[in-house]
């Protein structure tokens, strides 16, 4: 059992990492290069990514994320393993905020995006970009924070 819960800790902390490594890429790199771009190739580029992260290598890190983490508390529920527990529930809890974000504000920002097509692409991306920038920080900064406390759960597994 102690090798199952030190490998759904591990799976848990490695897919955490990987979602904020995602989340974190776009803060620092690809929107920061997107605000240079006019406003036809940020609203085609950002299409096209929305469309092309819908893939495995993500979703099964992404969703993994919570799943393991959930997993990961439910095995450190009785007697010894209990002192971890205050690290996987907040770890659990931050990538939640990352999950309810993502499905509250994100997508619906991407699919508004898409669906606004390049008819209009100045006001499609006045009303995406600000807004999914300022939202996509609070998953970074959420996802970050959810890493970390795996991390401290790790050390003193």
């Amino acid at each position: 059992m102690e090798q199952l819960r030190s490998a759904v800790l591990a799976t848990a902390t490695l897919f955490v990492g990987l979602s904020t490594g995602v989340f974190f890429a776009y803060s620092t790199s690809v929107m920061l290069a997107l605000r240079r771009v006019d406003d036809r190739t940020f609203v085609d580029v950002m299409q096209k990514i929305n469309s092309s992260i819908l893939n495995g290598w993500f979703l099964g890190a992404y969703v993994g994320a919570l799943v393991a983490a959930i997993v990961a508390v439910l095995l450190h529920l009785g007697g010894a393993h209990r002192a971890m527990l205050p690290w996987l529930i907040a770890a659990t809890l931050l990538y939640a905020v990352v999950f309810i974000v993502t499905a509250a504000i994100n997508v619906p920002l991407n699919n508004q995006l898409d669906a606004a097509g390049l008819t209009d692409p100045a006001a499609a991306r006045a009303v995406f970009e600000a807004s999914w920038n300022r939202w996509n920080t609070v998953r970074t900064v959420s996802s970050a924070a959810a890493l970390l406390t795996l991390a401290i759960a790790l050390l003193r597994a």
